[in-house]
Formats: C-alpha cells, sequence, structure tokens
C-alpha cells in the first residue's frame, strides 16, 4: 500500500440499518487526481467523510496516507486539506487574516499571500469575508484547503459559485497542485470538470463502485458506436457507426480531400454517467 495514498477494501456503513457504504473497494495512488462522482444518496459523501476521519465506519479496510483515519491525530490531519462545500471562513476576519490564522496550524503551510494570488483574491485581500460575493468565499475555502501544503487533498465540489473565468483558473491551480505531487480527491456535479482534471474517477451507486477507468474509457466510452456528421449539397448527414476511420475514409475519397464541415462525436462522459447511474438513485439518510 505504499504507492498508495488511498486504500479501501470493504466499506460498510448503515444508517439506522438501510446500508450508505455496501462493500465498497477503492484504491487511489500518490500522486494521482481521482474524481467520484456519484447521484445523491449513493453514499459518495459518507465515503469521503470517512476518508477525512470525520465519519467512523461500520467494517471494512481503510488506509489514508498509511494510517487509518478512524484513528487519526494531529499530525496525520496536517498532511491533509479539505475544501469543505460550505463556507468555513469567519465572517469578521479579512482574507489576509483568515489565511494567515488558518496556516499557523500547519507544521510547514505555503505563504499566505501566495495562497491568495493562487485563488485569484489579491485585490481582496484586505475585504472582510462578509464583504465578499458568493464565488469570492469559495476562493477563500478553497485557499485554505491549500495554504497547510497537504500531502492529499480533498475537494468537495470546489468551483460551486465560481463563473467561467474563476473556474478554469481554478483548474490550472489544481494542475498546479498536483505538478508539486499533491494526491486529489475530487468529488463534483461538472463532469466537465472531472474530465478535464481527473486522470482516474470511480462512480458509486447505491454504495458500491460501479464503474472505474480514465474518463476517456469510462464503461467502454471509447469503443462506443460514434456519430460521424457531414454536409453536402442536399444538407447536414449524421451517421452512426462503429468503424468510424473507415466512415472518414470514404467520405475523404468521395470529397477529393476536406469534408465540408466534418464532426465525428462519441458519447460525451454526461452520456456514460447517466447510463450508468439511471435507476440507482437513493438516500444516505445520514445523521447530523
Amino acid at each position: 500500500m505504499n504507492d498508495n495514498a488511498v486504500h479501501v477494501r470493504g466499506l460498510r456503513k448503515a444508517y439506522g440499518g438501510n446500508p450508505a457504504v455496501d462493500g465498497l473497494d477503492l484504491t487511489i495512488s500518490t500522486g494521482e487526481v481521482f474524481g467520484l462522482l456519484g447521484p445523491n444518496g449513493a453514499g459518495k459523501s459518507t465515503t469521503v467523510e470517512i476518508l477525512e476521519g470525520h465519519r467512523t465506519r461500520d467494517a471494512g479496510e481503510v488506509a489514508v496516507l498509511g494510517r487509518d483515519p478512524g484513528r487519526p491525530d494531529r499530525p496525520w490531519r496536517s498532511r491533509i486539506g479539505i475544501v469543505w462545500q460550505n463556507d468555513v471562513a469567519p465572517g469578521e476576519l479579512t482574507v489576509r487574516e483568515t489565511v494567515r490564522h488558518f496556516a499557523r496550524y500547519y507544521p510547514a503551510p505555503r505563504d499566505p499571500d501566495e495562497v491568495i494570488e493562487l485563488v485569484g483574491l489579491s485585490e481582496k485581500a484586505d475585504a472582510r469575508i462578509t464583504a465578499l460575493s458568493g464565488g469570492q468565499r469559495r476562493r477563500v475555502d478553497v485557499a485554505l484547503g491549500v495554504v497547510g501544503r497537504p500531502e492529499l487533498l480533498f475537494l468537495d465540489e470546489p468551483t460551486t459559485g465560481f463563473d467561467p473565468a474563476a473556474r478554469r483558473q481554478f483548474w490550472d491551480l489544481i494542475r498546479l497542485l498536483a505538478r508539486d505531487g499533491t494526491t486529489i480527491l475530487l468529488t463534483s456535479h461538472y463532469l466537465d470538470e472531472v474530465e478535464a482534471l481527473a486522470g482516474r474517477l470511480a462512480v458509486i451507486a447505491r454504495g458500491r463502485v460501479i464503474a472505474e477507468g480514465a474518463p476517456s474509457s469510462l464503461a467502454g466510452r471509447a469503443g462506443k458506436t460514434a456519430t460521424v456528421a457531414w454536409t453536402d449539397d442536399e444538407g447536414r448527414h449524421e451517421l452512426r457507426t462503429d468503424s468510424p476511420t473507415g466512415t472518414v475514409a470514404a467520405l475523404g475519397r468521395r470529397f477529393s480531400g476536406e469534408v465540408p464541415e466534418l464532426t465525428v462525436t462519441r458519447p460525451s462522459l454526461e452520456d456514460v454517467y447517466l447510463d450508468l447511474i439511471r435507476g440507482t438513485e437513493g438516500s444516505e439518510e445520514r445523521p447530523s
């Protein structure tokens, strides 16, 4: 397990006799950006909370950074970072005061001003948290998650409330952290975000992993039927085919080179994901 930041086998957790996590297996390699997807009630939140050390498990083998998160201590907690789904920053402090305050909890934090710049809040560094927009407060949450220079970073819906430009800036930050060797576990309802950032992902439904792999090949996505479309004098044409390369070659010969408005598409990650979870929605019924 030395090469794995997260190792889970047979994880189980039930609430009131109803299983929320039901024999889940999961492995995340050190330095990997890993996406975790699933519908509401699938067991995703419970799983992540157990990995973070914030919820106990009923059964199963779990190691996070080589330690059992069910018995967390301060040195272990200093090695992980969490971007919570809800605001955690005290509203009466400024952005700079908040990041500096949280940096003191860690043995080797990043420079607070550098972190503020990384999340795009340099111009708001001296503004109070209460004066920020929702998207700006979300950036503060990201800053607090990364200021401790974590080995493993949990990102729970990190770009909720971000505008498109801010989301792309955040993606650059995640890629920078990944290049530095940070292991990242990302949960997001933005499938384009997961596809852009994650090298691998898993889909959870009814407390189990039902599919796992690279975004480009999840559930056989790369081999699924493609749609080849083009335009000629008679209008727009579409052809569903399992051999798009041959179709494009034939069109190239027909048009003696460039095929007008040619597109070749396969099912998107969203298409594959929706097929996988169809009929699996449930409820974890988690206690507070």
